[in-house]
């Protein structure tokens, strides 16, 4: 018997598929409402991504920053939490195709699957470069950001040292900006006591961003504060820089060949498909188009939250990929599936209420833009640690991220710094070019 055939009759059954912001915001949100709700999502795990990328460069551990999704609803027994990824959906029948458990049905259906990055036509590219979607995404680049420095402590050919100690970061949104801030204190500070044979401080970051400014989005003196304290840590920010191919050996960005055993991808991003799911319309980068109360138009049972949509907000412009949206998002579609429900008109459009932006930029240092107000350094940093871990979910988590960052900041130190995850590509790759120029031992 399918889980579609197993679906009770007396309650309706919201189907949720995705336990990010979005579809954790939606499940919260339905408590106390008599429906049961499905809670599907390939990991066990919800996973806050904005810190994502400390896990990558030793900072955190990856369970810092996650936590099983059962644990979150533990005490709510009309919640059934699946380990499934989702395939497609016949809207038909309404049910949602499962990779493993075949089908389930559904009386309301909520997509938040999110988002992948984008490539811009080059998925070749993808074989070359790093991202950092997942937990493992997040362990294989620690690995081999740590691997990196291990394998230069072992080699004699200055040529190979310097390509292993490269380090490009391909995009300068949010991510790529705190990503590389991150590396280059970790390369110039937690790392610089621990080698014999080579300086980590000698490492090289580099940081491209297609556009003329880093942290588009962000005013123009923050956009300019970010810029000016990451060359302070040694980066180079090559704007209006884009990147021509991504093979193996590195990148050739704005023309010019950089060599690189560790490409990071942090440009663009591209929706999952839940558009081709249902054919509906979609935007450029595949997003569902969605109608003011969050539905898929011609789908009034079928609601999509976050990355995965694309609606315009007051100012005419898309509304952002960011964890704010999706929640604000899966809340709202809580109260429209909860007015159904019990029969009451529904909520008025939704309106996204935003609250500012924020990005770390290196170690006590941070922009963040409020709206009216806008702030940069000490007191940018303190705001952003606090809000980020305001948003973890758990206490337990909350007292581990705190802990992990004042020791930091208090020794310069990295307590992760553990190779856990090492990308097969990366040995191949070594041993092909190996022993010749390796140190004896």
């Amino acid at each position: 018997m399918t889980l579609a055939q197993a679906k009770p009759a007396e309650r309706p059954r919201v189907v949720i598929v995705g336990a990010g912001f979005g579809g954790l915001a939606t499940a919260k949100g339905l408590a106390g409402v008599p429906v049961d709700v499905v809670v599907i999502d390939k990991t066990n795990h919800n996973l806050f991504q904005p810190l994502l990328y400390q896990v990558a460069t030793a900072a955190l551990a990856p369970s810092d920053i996650a936590v099983p999704v059962r644990s979150i609803f533990s005490d709510r027994p009309e919640v059934t939490v699946l380990m499934d990824e989702a395939t497609g959906i016949d809207t038909n029948r309404r049910v949602v195709r499962l990779a493993e458990a075949g089908e389930i049905g559904f009386d309301m259906l909520v997509l938040a699957t999110g988002s992948v990055y984008s490539w811009f036509g080059h998925d070749e590219w993808a074989e070359h470069a790093y991202v950092l979607k997942t937990l493992e995404d997040a362990l294989m680049l620690r690995g081999s950001l740590l691997a990196a420095f291990e394998w230069a402590e072992s080699r004699t050919d200055p040529s190979e040292i310097e390509r292993l100690l490269t380090f490009v970061v391909v995009g300068g949104g949010p991510t790529g900006v705190e990503l590389a801030g991150a590396i280059a204190e970790l390369a110039h500070s937690s790392l610089s006591r621990d080698f014999r044979h080579i300086r980590s401080s000698s490492a090289r970051i580099v940081l491209c961003e297609g556009g003329p400014h880093l942290l588009a989005g962000f005013p123009q003196h923050l956009s300019d504060y970010a810029r000016k304290h990451l060359e302070d840590l040694h980066v180079e920010v090559l704007t209006n820089t884009a990147v021509q191919s991504v093979d193996h050996d590195g990148v050739v960005a704005g023309g010019t060949r950089i060599n690189s055993a560790n490409v990071l991808w942090c440009a663009g991003t591209a929706a999952t498909p839940a558009a081709v799911w249902l054919q509906a319309d979609k935007s450029r980068n595949g997003a569902v188009k969605i109608a003011p109360d969050c539905t898929v138009p011609g789908h009034i049972d079928i609601f999509a939250v976050g990355d995965v949509t694309d609606m315009t907000g007051p100012n005419g412009k898309p509304l952002p990929g960011v964890g704010p949206v999706a929640k604000q998002q899966g809340a709202y579609v809580a109260e429209v599936i909860a007015a159904r429900v019990a029969g009451r008109p529904a909520p008025a459009r939704f309106v996204y209420k935003d609250a500012g932006s924020m990005a770390m930029v290196g170690r006590s240092s941070a922009v963040a833009d409020l709206g009216k107000v806008r702030l940069t350094g000490f007191v940018a940093w303190v705001l952003w640690s606090a809000v980020h871990l305001f948003f973890l979910i758990g206490t337990r988590n909350r007292i581990a991220v705190y802990l992990n960052w004042a020791w930091a900041w208090l020794t310069y130190g990295r307590g992760a710094r553990l190779i856990t995850r090492l990308d097969p590509r990366t040995r191949l790759e070594l041993k092909q070019q190996n022993d010749a120029g390796s140190r004896p031992v």
